[in-house]
């Protein structure tokens, strides 16, 4: 399992920082992984998953 840094994720989804925020409180998104006090991160595979759902509705 990989976790994604904010900066990684923003190279996969081209999302601002404040959109992520809103997709993921909406049910959305996946939801971030709190790591420690002041870091948080992804799951690599949830995002990619959220990505190909994505792709395959267009």
């Amino acid at each position: 399992m990989r976790i994604l840094s904010k900066k990684e994720l923003k190279v996969l989804v081209l999302y601002s920082p404040q959109h992520i925020t809103r997709l993921e409180k909406a049910g959305k998104f996946p939801l971030r992984v709190v790591l420690g006090p002041n870091r948080v991160g992804w799951v690599e595979q949830e995002v990619l998953d959220w990505l190909q759902e994505r792709l395959e509705s267009r």
